[in-house]
């Protein structure tokens, strides 16, 4: 019966393999998200979040979706 628990296990990460590997992505992924966002970045985010203005309709860019053209 052991037999069949270790051929289940066979492959697998032990917990102190898993570990390490866990602590060391963390340490990669820490760093990342001090690095912060590029300034370049943070002003397109910026500019997304604020409605256009669609020249054509003269109304902000949602309208349009609200108008069917039905009235």
């Amino acid at each position: 019966m052991k037999d069949v628990k270790k051929l289940g296990k066979q492959g697998g990460l032990n917990p102190e393999i898993q570990s390490r590997i866990g602590h060391q992505l963390r340490a990669m992924y820490d760093d990342v998200v001090r690095q912060g966002v590029p300034d370049r970045f943070a002003e397109l985010i910026r500019k997304l979040d604020v409605p256009q203005q669609d020249p054509q309709l003269g109304t902000a860019g949602d309208q349009a979706i609200k108008n069917d053209g039905r009235d």
